[in-house]
């Protein structure tokens, strides 16, 4: 049998590992949800290690893979350039060629061994760490920044910012019982300030009562979405690969490269273009929209139109009602690149957040009582580049992210409800008093 790092057994490893939410994963896949009495209590964060004044950020990156390299880079980069004081001290992936090319970089920047392991706990063990990017695929997000938080990190977790509702309710309110944790969710477009800018005016009762918004995020390909991620012929489960690792709580499956190398395309392992794309459009405009309260009714629609063999639908249309009464439209398309324009509207004037700027127009009926205007944005430049720097600002000063925990799971209320209603054919509803889902 295959011994870990420390000498446990793999089979061993997955035992333990086995999320406190995989119980409700499989109640997420079946339709069903529990009730919130079964809720564990969340528990207490170990003490964080202290960061001095002029320390440098000490950080641990989770799934050095596509993204999770991009991040390496990113934070080498802005270490070169003398933008941010920080280290990347240590790399972990079950797959061992994919942390070469982060491993080179790190060395590279920062003359410094980077510690390797196949077993992310490794990482978390560390006392001198103290932040980690969790960029592996959604089924593990939640399970590695509990675990990430109950050691004492502060945590940036790519986007989506779990698999299913159950799992972002247990982390929403275990970043709530430790809120000396900085954690945030990789959508970075949180950060474009028409959003910000919208929220304003909406709290300020600019447009009057929001009652409806649109969104999509659509792009084209000839063959397929996201078979662009390419197979490595060296990765061999027998020597560099702990595909069981890999698996964790998900299906007990053989071996399957392209399943590794492309899991947004398939049910088991990815929410497609919902959790993948449409969240970086849906989260600045639930955070904008934040007045009108949880998601409470979801219904969505989808087919494959073109991209046939992916399992994954290409087409999706959701309507998502919200406690005010609020609607909101999303589409989503891997199949044509045409959106729809981004926009809030209200009863008396509406948003218009299409360009980099946010422009207030009053309805006909209050032309002679409201101006137009527009409020001009500044150009950030890489919103992910501002976001990333964000967190780390975040760790040296405590502040509050803006991609929190409760955004995102307002956020996965939408993208599991609605992927339960494009397989399930039914529309699910939402109860913020129990934090529960079902049919409708």
């Amino acid at each position: 049998m295959h011994q870990g790092e420390n000498g446990q057994s793999r089979r061993s490893f997955m035992g333990q590992a086995a999320f406190a939410a995989s119980a409700a994963s499989l109640l997420a896949m079946t339709g069903k949800t529990r009730a919130a009495t079964t809720w564990a209590p969340p528990g207490k964060a170990k003490a964080r290690t202290p960061l001095k004044e002029g320390d440098p950020i000490r950080l641990g990156i989770i799934g050095p893979g596509g993204m999770g390299t991009g991040h390496v880079h990113a934070f080498c980069n802005y270490a070169a350039r003398g933008e941010e004081k920080l280290e990347i001290v240590a790399l972990a992936d079950v797959c061992e060629p994919r942390w070469e090319d982060a491993k080179k970089k790190c060395e590279e920047t920062f003359k410094q061994p980077v510690q390797t392991t196949r077993d992310y706990r490794k990482i978390l063990e560390r006392d001198d760490i103290h932040g980690v990017l969790i960029a592996s695929p959604e089924h593990w997000h939640a399970k590695q920044a509990t675990d990430a938080i109950l050691a004492g990190k502060d945590v940036y977790c790519e986007k989506p910012m779990c698999l299913h509702l159950e799992e972002s309710i247990d982390l929403m309110r275990l970043c709530q019982a430790n809120p000396e944790v900085v954690f945030q969710v990789g959508t970075q477009k949180m950060q474009l300030k028409k959003y910000q800018e919208a929220k304003k005016l909406i709290e300020a009762g600019a447009i009057g009562t929001p009652t409806f918004s649109q969104t999509s995020y659509c792009r084209n390909s000839k063959n397929g979405e996201w078979l662009y991620y390419g197979i490595d012929p060296k990765w061999d489960p027998k020597t560099n690969i702990d595909w069981d690792a890999w698996i964790g709580n998900g299906p007990k499956i053989a071996w399957n490269p392209e399943i590794y190398a492309r899991w947004r395309r398939y049910r088991d392992w990815s929410t497609g273009i919902i959790g993948d794309l449409l969240v970086h459009e849906v989260t600045p405009l639930v955070m904008a929209l934040e007045s009108v309260g949880w998601p409470v009714r979801v219904v969505a629609t989808g087919a494959h139109l073109v991209d046939k063999k992916m399992e994954n639908h290409d087409q999706v249309n959701i309507c998502v009602e919200f406690e005010s009464g609020h609607i909101m439209t999303v589409a989503g398309s891997t199949c044509n690149e045409v959106g729809v324009e981004t926009m809030i509207r209200g009863h008396e004037a509406n948003l218009y957040l299409a360009d980099r700027h946010c422009t207030l127009r009053p309805e006909r009926l209050y032309v002679n009582d409201i101006d137009e205007k527009k409020v001009e944005c500044p150009d950030i430049g890489n919103d992910q580049d501002v976001h990333r720097k964000n967190w780390l600002h975040c760790i040296r000063t405590r502040e509050k992210p803006l991609a929190d925990s409760v955004t995102g799971a307002k956020v996965m209320v939408i993208v599991s409800l609605a992927t339960r209603s494009l397989w399930e054919g039914s529309a699910f509803r939402f109860d913020p008093k129990t934090m529960t889902g079902s049919k409708a």
